[in-house]
């Protein structure tokens, strides 16, 4: 087993391993423990990274048996941050797949909430002979992207983020418990702290250009089997994505999660570590 990943003074999350890929950029990730592989993927919010995303998860699994892989996405973390190319849901494919051919692993589950829902799905449609099972999170990529800014998280992104004020930590704090959770007291300091200082490190050409396309009509072409969970009391996602998935996979298992926002991972984190081992484990 890996040694855990350690914060130093001047990181504000573990610092764990790099790959250096065939297109010629870096990717930071963590890798514990041993056995069947599971890859978390984040979400796009600003400062998030792997670990803040489920630092709360990913150790269950390990103790469970399990060698669980946490890439920081390109733009993200530690990994590089282009400002001269775009982000379509290509180029995080592209960049999530050679990262794990370079970790020199060929099957895995595939862990991803929001963003990481949507390359979860995509990355099943372009390479099924990796792919184990899938677990979604209100993932995105279910929506023609102008449907996503009718939601009430966007009116708060937009008030945070797109306004000439600095992004403070009270501001931050605030667009998490307002957008992301049911419960706010979910939002403690620490997130709060860590999140920020990822998110000073960040440039905006990833959430300037990012591009995801709908992919609802696809869904019926993933045939492994799939968990997905959405929150009732979600401000980030259409619940029209409800039945998408429902619908749409032939092989999904659809959990409905009450009193809870757009991070069933972090507001319910026991009983979506269960239901994930059980999954993983059962099918």
């Amino acid at each position: 087993m890996n040694a855990p990943a350690e914060n130093t003074p001047s990181k504000p999350v573990p610092e764990g391993k790099y790959a250096q890929l065939p297109n010629g950029y870096r990717i930071h990730y963590l890798d514990e423990g041993s056995g069947p592989v599971v890859v978390f993927l984040h979400g796009s919010g600003s400062g998030a990274c792997g670990y803040s995303n489920f630092k709360g998860n990913y150790p269950a699994l390990v103790r469970a048996g399990y060698r669980v892989i946490l890439p920081d996405l390109i733009g993200y973390g530690y990994s590089d941050k282009p400002a001269d190319v775009e982000y379509p849901l290509s180029f995080f494919i592209d960049c999530v797949k050679q990262t794990l051919d370079r970790i020199g692993v060929s099957r895995y589950t595939l862990v991803g909430n929001s963003l990481g829902g949507a390359i979860a799905l995509d990355y099943a449609l372009q390479h099924a002979q990796n792919v184990e099972k899938l677990v979604l999170m209100a993932p995105g990529g279910l929506e023609d992207q102008p449907d996503y800014f009718k939601m009430p998280a966007m009116a708060f992104m937009k008030e945070v983020f797109m306004s000439p004020q600095p992004v403070t930590k009270e501001r931050l704090r605030y667009f998490m418990e307002n957008a992301l959770v049911h419960d706010k007291s979910v939002v403690d300091d620490e997130l709060v702290d860590e999140r920020h200082a990822l998110m000073l490190m960040q440039n905006p050409q990833v959430v300037k250009t990012m591009q995801v396309p709908n992919l609802t009509a696809r869904l019926p072409e993933i045939r492994c089997p799939a968990l997905a969970f959405w929150g009732i009391n979600e401000k980030m996602m259409p619940e029209t994505g409800i039945l998408k998935l429902a619908r749409g996979m032939p092989n999904l298992r659809l959990v409905t999660v009450p009193n809870c926002g757009h991070w069933v991972m972090v507001e319910h984190r026991d009983f979506f570590n269960r239901a994930l081992i059980d999954f993983l484990k059962n099918g």
